[in-house]
């Protein structure tokens, strides 16, 4: 990727030096929205809008009081849920034809028996098939289970376990539940993994640790260290996740924002993760680069170093959206890990963010929340963008040839737009046009699957030649017992005829 990079900034420079036309600034009242992919070489170019913002509301324009520091967003059928930790509550949406109206404030639960009923500092809130809630209660140090009228059916406080430090306060900051209602959450200063509760609230364990990152200089120092320098050494910690998904098949997608900017540089970082039941990362990276945001980046706006991806949201087709709070742009990839598009970016225009903290959608629509702005941008999918989801939604029905269709019209707005090329090159290698199919993946250099595809070509034409091949066989076979027949023949005359020439001068 290194050496991708190097090539990518110097055509860039070259570029720059060779253009005499000044670069003209998008005014507040131009493009709201910009978007833009990467090729082969992880060279950025622009793409026609995939998506585009439509709307921005704030407390205010929701007919209460303006959010403060408001901090996760949940979706579940027509209902929006919107956690204003500042405020200490949670607002709940109606949305109606991608319009957000207020049906209620959160500010507290039904309880008698319970002491605090107020929420304190909330950061999470989750709703179950039933109508159920469940809510990170932060700074009181509990998970709250409710039915809908809020009405308390259980309190989850810190576990009393030996895998769990008693020493700190349990603080959930994020949480999901699965279909047999099952708690995962993640909790301040608890870095293990996700905690997993039971349905009757016991503890079970963890699940998904991050892996430990280190340095191959300070692993061999601590093996090369004695005992009591090992011991004055901090111990090596893997890393903490900052938001956790869970989408319609209990696969439980994860992001972190905790690397080395030498792992982004490298291409190794893994920001985003999905795992299953067991807690391993099963998230498929079969683009040209991991998906990890931005692929190049600058030190400007005092906006520094790679993405960090602070939430993530999944479509039931597969496909995933994050969101970096860094430069506030949205990245959309599909289920094989190919960026589809990027977009956004930081301000305070339409579609822009200043600290974008939660992203959802509802139907094809996304939602943005601003921790720092308070408010909420809305955006609706273009036809540019529904052409692309057409025809990966085709395909995986096995469509394939109209899956073709719908990428050649994506090429036919964006002739650059590299994915098109791999989807009408994969859907030609499901029909079996393998050399129509080595085309289009030459094109774009997708070596695996010009590999593939020239496997199945190789295969096709040796059974389709079997008869002329095996002749061909059989006459490389018989030529050299042939030709050592004719040379024998040849030498068994030249000595007859020799013979006879003596015999004749007797």
């Amino acid at each position: 990727m290194k050496l991708k990079r190097k090539v990518a900034t110097a055509l860039l420079v070259a570029l720059t030096i060779l253009s005499i036309c000044p670069a003209k600034v998008a005014s507040a009242t131009e493009v709201n929205s910009y978007t833009y992919n990467y090729d082969f070489w992880g060279i950025e170019y622009e793409s026609p809008d995939a998506y585009t913002p439509v709307s921005y509301v704030d407390g205010k324009a929701l007919g209460t009081t303006s959010m403060s520091a408001p901090d996760s967003l949940y979706a579940r059928d027509n209902r929006l849920f919107v956690v204003d930790t500042g405020r200490n509550r949670i607002l709940e949406l109606l949305v109606t034809d991608g319009e957000l109206s207020l049906t209620r404030e959160i500010l507290e639960v039904k309880d008698d028996e319970l002491e605090v009923k107020t929420l304190n500092g909330p950061m999470d809130i989750f709703q179950t098939e039933n109508g159920d809630l469940y809510i990170a209660d932060t700074a009181n140090h509990r998970i709250l289970h409710t039915n809908y009228d809020l009405e308390v059916i259980k309190v989850i406080y810190r576990p009393v376990s030996a895998s769990v430090d008693q020493g700190i306060d349990f603080e959930p900051t994020k949480l999901v539940v699965d279909r047999a209602d099952r708690v995962f959450c993640l909790a301040r200063n608890v870095n293990r993994g996700l905690m997993q509760f039971e349905a009757s609230g016991e503890f079970i364990g963890f699940l998904g640790a991050n892996e430990v990152v280190f340095s191959m200089a300070d692993k061999i120092k601590k093996m090369l260290s004695t005992r009591a320098q090992k011991e004055k050494m901090a111990d090596f910690m893997p890393v903490e996740y900052n938001n956790i998904y869970i989408d319609d098949l209990a696969f439980v997608y994860s992001t972190s924002d905790n690397f080395k900017t030498e792992e982004a540089d490298a291409g190794t970082a893994k920001p985003i993760r999905k795992l299953n039941a067991l807690g391993k990362d099963i998230l498929i990276r079969n683009g040209e680069y991991f998906p990890m945001g931005d692929l190049q980046w600058g030190d400007s706006s005092n906006k520094y170093g790679p993405s960090r991806i602070e939430d993530i949201t999944a479509f039931d087709d597969g496909t995933y959206y994050v969101v970096d709070r860094i430069r506030g742009r949205i990245f959309g990839y599909d289920e094989q890990g190919h960026l589809l598009y990027a977009f956004g970016g930081p301000g305070h225009k339409l579609g822009y963010h200043v600290n974008p903290t939660s992203i959802e959608h509802v139907g094809t629509d996304l939602y943005v929340l601003d921790s720092v702005t308070g408010g909420i941008t809305r955006y609706v999918r273009t036809e540019f963008g529904d052409l692309i989801h057409s025809a990966l939604d085709e395909y995986s029905v096995g469509n394939y040839e109209k899956s073709a269709e719908y990428w050649k019209e994506v090429l036919a707005r964006n002739g650059n737009y590299e994915l098109a090329y791999i989807g009408i090159g994969r859907s030609l290698l499901r029909q079996e046009d393998y050399e129509g199919a080595m085309e289009y993946f030459e094109a774009k250099r997708d070596d695996d699957n010009y590999s593939r595809a020239w496997k199945y070509y190789r295969k096709d034409w040796i059974e389709n030649n079997m008869g002329y091949v095996i002749i061909v066989l059989v006459v490389l076979f018989l030529i050299p017992g042939v030709v050592k027949r004719i040379k024998k023949m040849r030498w068994e005359a030249r000595e007859q005829y020799e013979y006879e020439l003596k015999q004749k001068n007797k």
